[in-house]
């Protein structure tokens, strides 16, 4: 089995208790080193202290490792040369003996097949700019559309077209809920002008991924909070640090996957760290809720 699920992982899902998936692009491809460690070890221990268990997940070795240990988090957290693996990079991954780290995408798609219904990330991804034209599309939503995890992130990353991916997650008939909010954030900011289903406090919450399980048990659901207002920036700062950024992109000739990391490192680099401190901001708040939400779903479960 390609699957390697850490021992207090699967007695959480024995037990019926909250496990909440994490993901190891952020750790590996999305925050400057040295401080990328220390994050991934304080991601963990938010989710514990909210009430679930932490399942970081990479593959390590020849397996798809659901919950590093702290020494495998070290491990990747340092190591060169880590591949960034969506979801069909995996089998790549797994034999070739690769490390890897995984995706938004491949993050959903194990949970899913190992039965962790709940993860915590910072934004989505989705369709790109330009991309009816270039069909660049996340596999986040393809993977949101066949496997039963509900996503707490900060909306979508403000680089994409937030528009056409909201048109594309109800295409997929996937639910965009608002914990607090009616306007879908933007990662970075949370004005969009973009509406969404809005939801007030985790039971109600709850209450609704309960429902949407028992009616689609098959499909996952996006749960977008803003992010933190004390750190968050204005649309138009948003947007004017994004094009200057897609315009480096495009006169360094970036494409593909490797233009969302260098599209956010030069972000991070002209905001001068700020959007480095506000990405480790949401994620930490988006761990927690999830981890709160978890623990929730554990003990309202119907028998």
């Amino acid at each position: 089995m390609p699957f390697r699920i850490r021992d207090d992982v699967a007695h959480a899902m024995e037990d019926g208790r909250g496990v909440v998936a994490l993901e190891t692009t952020l750790i590996c491809h999305g925050l400057p080193r040295p401080g990328n460690r220390a994050f991934a070890h304080r991601l963990e221990e938010v989710v514990r202290q909210a009430g679930a268990v932490p399942a970081t997940i990479g593959v390590l070795d020849g397996a798809i490792r659901v919950g590093l240990t702290a020494e495998e988090i070290d491990r990747i957290a340092t190591a060169d040369d880590v591949l960034k693996a969506s979801t069909r990079e995996l089998a790549f991954a797994v034999a070739t003996g690769r490390m890897a780290a995984t995706t938004v995408a491949s993050t959903i798609h194990v949970a899913g097949k190992v039965g962790i219904s709940i993860m915590a990330t910072g934004g989505l991804g989705g369709v790109h700019r330009g991309g009816e034209s270039s069909l660049d599309v996340s596999a986040d939503l393809g993977e949101l559309a066949r496997q039963p995890v509900a996503v707490v992130c900060a909306g979508a990353k403000i680089i994409l077209d937030l528009a056409r991916t909201l048109e594309v997650l109800e295409s997929l008939s996937v639910p965009v809920l608002g914990l607090g909010t009616g306007e879908f954030p933007g990662f970075y900011t949370a004005e969009t002008g973009l509406p969404v289903r809005r939801v007030d406090g985790i039971e109600e919450l709850a209450r609704l991924v309960h429902a949407q399980r028992a009616i689609d048990p098959g499909v996952g659901i996006v749960v977008a909070q803003k992010p933190p207002a004390e750190l968050a920036l204005s649309a138009r700062a948003a947007e004017a640090l994004v094009s200057d950024a897609i315009a480096a992109a495009r006169s360094a000739k970036v494409t593909g996957a490797a233009e969302t990391p260098y599209v956010l490192a030069h972000m991070a680099e002209r905001s001068r760290g700020t959007t480095v401190a506000l990405n480790e901001a949401l994620v930490l708040e988006n761990a927690r809720v999830a981890a709160e939400l978890a623990a929730v779903l554990a003990r309202t479960a119907r028998p």
